[in-house]
């Protein structure tokens, strides 16, 4: 028998960088904790973390950015003058008074800019400049629309208390998860992400009733569907935001959706890989994507696994679906391209040719059912959002049992 080849000396040397200068993790180390939580998800919740001393770069500057900075005498009675903090790096300075200073009149603020009053290290700005940390901007005493504190610097925005109270409180029931640097919403059925044409109510606007005395107010990082239920990550200082941002941008992100599609599957496990691009229709309720070739105007990749987890005889089935790319419409476009679009869907599903089973609404039935993301100061959120009523009472009626399925352990991949 000939020997075995040899496999060569063994490769020795320092294991590779977990983390970069800044203190930061490394994508690679980011992807390898997302997916290790992901396969193998913690069973308890994520708690919160008692306040200690910042470990990282990261969280120095997170600490830092949560903290309250002192007014600084100036010449006059009322002036400050205030350092620009590392979470504010390259904001315009107009952007920075909304912040800092929200009852504060834009029209003044431009004059006050215009009269050399407001000024970056000593020098005369403009409402677009932008701002470096160790910056320091003098900050005269300001005229709000609001109330004018007692040093002549304007005060938070002037609230509605019945209003605010109302929309904090709603934010507050169906928050499922919360730290210092993020808030975790199970969004409902119906509610936008963010306003638009004809839409008065959306997480965006119930936001501003979370805004804090410096004029912070948390921040979305990433989008669902109006229609579509569940996940929804919300970041509460300008850090968190870039970081969760960045986070998602490079796909570092594990999701999982749940989704009641028409018919069965005859591939039980799959990918579904396409082009999209955006379809007839105007507008967030007219815009409908198609599926396109690639090199056609404003086409994008779009890759989507899924699972078939159970089934109601031939007629409807329970999807786990994975989304790798975050394209609009992705998974409700897909789930029509395969030919078993979302139960309620009103753009991909034609309700006028099938008859709802009993017991079964009319609405779009999609979850985000779990996320799966890597923090900025190196640990792992898991979180999962439980059925909304409308697609409990369909699993009910079904015979679907949510409680006996983990997202994880049967995920496609």
């Amino acid at each position: 028998m000939a020997d075995r080849p040899s496999r060569g000396p063994r490769k020795t040397g320092a294991r590779p960088p977990v983390r970069t200068k800044t203190g930061r993790p490394t994508k690679a180390a980011a992807r390898a904790a997302a997916g290790a939580a992901f396969r193998n998800p913690v069973k308890k919740p994520v708690a919160q973390k008692s306040p200690g001393a910042p470990r990282s770069a990261v969280e120095k500057s997170i600490a830092m950015a949560a903290k309250p900075l002192p007014a600084l005498p100036g010449k006059a009675a009322g002036v400050q003058m205030i350092p620009v903090r590392e979470a504010e790096e390259g904001m315009r300075l107009d952007r920075w008074f909304k912040e800092r200073f929200p009852a504060l009149a834009f029209g003044h603020l431009q004059k006050l800019c215009r009269t050399g009053q407001i000024r970056v290290d000593g020098a005369r700005a403009k409402t677009a400049a932008r701002l470096s940390v160790g910056m320091t901007v003098r900050v005269p005493p300001l005229k709000a629309e609001g109330d004018v504190g007692e040093d002549g610097v304007a005060a938070p925005a002037v609230r509605r208390p019945n209003e605010d109270d109302k929309d904090a409180k709603f934010l507050k029931d169906i928050t499922i998860h919360e730290d210092r640097d993020i808030l975790v919403l199970n969004k409902p059925f119906g509610l936008a992400v963010q306003g638009g044409s004809g839409i008065a109510r959306h997480v965006d606007g119930l936001l501003e009733s979370l805004r804090d005395r410096q004029g912070q107010k948390p921040r979305l990082v990433h989008r669902i569907d109006k229609d579509t239920a569940g996940v929804l990550v919300v970041a509460k200082t300008r850090l968190a935001a870039s970081e969760l941002a960045r986070a998602f941008r490079s796909r570092l992100t594990r999701k999982i959706y749940w989704a009641l599609v028409q018919g069965v599957p005859r591939v039980r496990q799959g990918r579904i890989s396409t082009y999209l691009a955006k379809g007839e229709g105007e507008g967030a309720e007219g815009e409908r994507m198609r599926v396109a070739e690639h090199g056609d105007d404003g086409a994008a990749h779009a890759l989507t696994y899924y699972a078939v987890v159970d089934q109601a005889a031939q007629k409807l089935a329970w999807l786990s679906l994975k989304p790798v790319t975050g394209r609009t419409h992705q998974l409700r476009a897909h789930a029509a391209h395969i030919g078993h679009p979302i139960i309620g869907d009103p753009k991909y599903f034609d309700v006028e040719n099938w008859e709802f089973p009993g017991g079964l609404q009319n609405r779009l039935h999609l979850l985000a059912r779990r996320l799966v993301v890597p923090m900025p100061n190196g640990d792992v959120l898991d979180v999962s959002a439980p059925l909304p009523p409308h697609m409990a009472q369909s699993w009910a009626v079904l015979g679907f049992d949510a409680s006996d399925y983990d997202p994880i352990v049967d995920a496609p991949e």
